[in-house]
C-alpha cells in the first residue's frame, strides 16, 4: 500500500485513479468516472454526438489522471 497525505487533494486524487486503474483496467475506470460526469439534459443527443474511444485511448487517459 502506497503511502497518501490525506491532507494533500492531488495525493488523495492521484492514489484514487491509481486504485481505480489497478482493480478496473482503463476502459473500467473511465466507465466508473463516467458515473459521476454531470452529462446535458438531453442524454440522447449528447451519446450519438460524443465519439467512442479506443481502449488504447482510454488507458491514454488514465495515465494523463495518474499524472497529477
Amino acid at each position: 500500500m502506497m503511502q497518501v497525505n490525506q491532507n494533500n487533494p492531488i495525493e488523495v486524487r492521484r492514489a484514487g485513479y491509481a486504485a481505480l486503474n489497478e482493480a478496473l483496467g482503463p476502459v473500467g475506470a473511465v466507465r466508473f468516472l463516467q458515473q459521476f460526469t454531470p452529462g446535458s439534459d438531453d442524454y440522447t443527443k449528447e451519446k450519438y454526438e460524443r465519439e467512442d474511444i479506443s481502449p488504447e485511448e482510454a488507458e491514454a487517459l488514465m495515465e494523463g489522471f495518474n499524472r497529477f
